[in-house]
């Protein structure tokens, strides 16, 4: 299995006092190498190219965010932010989406994992938001379409806070089938039953409380079906951990077995319609120990 990362992205620095810190990165990067030595294939994540960028995103944003900044913070909004080394973190977290796609669809390896941040789910086309700058995950899937002449690509969310930047950016596209389970109540308010696009949007909420039980029966039952009859040709995931229960950020009860779970059902449904072809990519989850643990859990699963 391969793993993309770079070490700008121990660079990006939002603040002392921000949830989005250095140390997810640095502690997903020991227990990895701790936990499967000689299991995984490092990579180091290339810098994504402007054009890439642009088949998710307007210039106005590409633009502004690669601005060179000199002040130690840069407010994007109240939950965002810029440190002189974030727009270099940025655009290698996107970059290994893509070296990742390649990858798996030239034959290296069927599955990668992108450890990277800052995460992306929340970017929209035109806007950074909710600690993300780029959107990583909608790069890679709009990439494997265009590039890889893709016809089905799905893209399986399911960290806490639902992927609106993501669901924003493909609403329109059949081509990109968006699966997300995430707590009600939460940031940033959207991902409702109801918003189905063209018909590749399946959102479930989960309300405050629910735990494994709750969550397997909702992916099992509603959404590994649906995701299984979309007949995906490459499956995509934003692996956010921030629904463990030990998160600070959200009120779900999952624990660290129930993403090991999942985890493994996805890798047969991409066994199943897709050649074994998967890409990861990391998201939220801020308690360190929940993170790691996680973390670990998932690159086993698909292993």
């Amino acid at each position: 299995m391969l793993v993309f990362t770079h070490p700008a992205c121990l660079q990006h620095d939002p603040g002392p006092d921000h949830p989005e810190s250095p140390e997810r990165l640095a502690v997903v990067l020991e227990a990895l190498r701790a936990a499967f030595p000689g299991q995984l294939q490092w990579r180091e994540a290339p810098a994504a190219k402007f054009g890439e960028l642009a088949r998710v995103h307007d210039r106005e944003l590409i633009d502004s965010l690669l601005q060179p900044q000199q002040q130690p913070l840069r407010n994007i909004d109240m939950d965002t932010r810029m440190s002189p080394g974030s727009a270099t973190a940025a655009v290698h977290a996107a970059g290994a989406g893509v070296a990742a796609v390649d990858a798996v669809m030239l034959g290296d390896d069927p599955r990668a994992f992108c450890a990277v941040r800052p995460p992306g789910h929340h970017a929209t086309a035109s806007t950074a938001m909710g600690f993300c700058l780029f959107n990583n995950i909608a790069i890679a899937a709009a990439y494997a379409r265009d590039r890889h002449g893709l016809e089905r690509v799905a893209v399986v969310d399911f960290d806490v806070h639902h992927g609106n930047g993501t669901q924003a950016i493909f609403v329109q596209d059949p081509a990109v089938g968006y699966f997300s389970t995430h707590q009600s109540g939460l940031f940033p308010h959207s991902g409702n039953m109801r918003e189905r696009g063209v018909g590749n949007i399946r959102n479930v909420l989960l309300p405050p409380g629910s735990g494994g039980f709750r969550f397997r029966n909702v992916w099992a039952e509603e959404m590994l079906p649906a995701i299984d009859a979309f007949e995906p040709q490459l499956l995509l995931i934003s692996a956010g951990f921030d629904a463990h229960m030990r998160d600070p950020q959200a009120d779900l009860m999952l624990e660290t077995e129930d993403f090991a779970w999942l985890s493994a059902e996805l890798a047969a449904i991409a066994r199943h319609r897709c050649g074994g072809r998967l890409v990861s990519m990391l998201e939220g989850g801020y308690d360190l120990q929940a993170l790691r643990e996680c973390a670990v859990a998932h690159v086993g699963a698909l292993l």
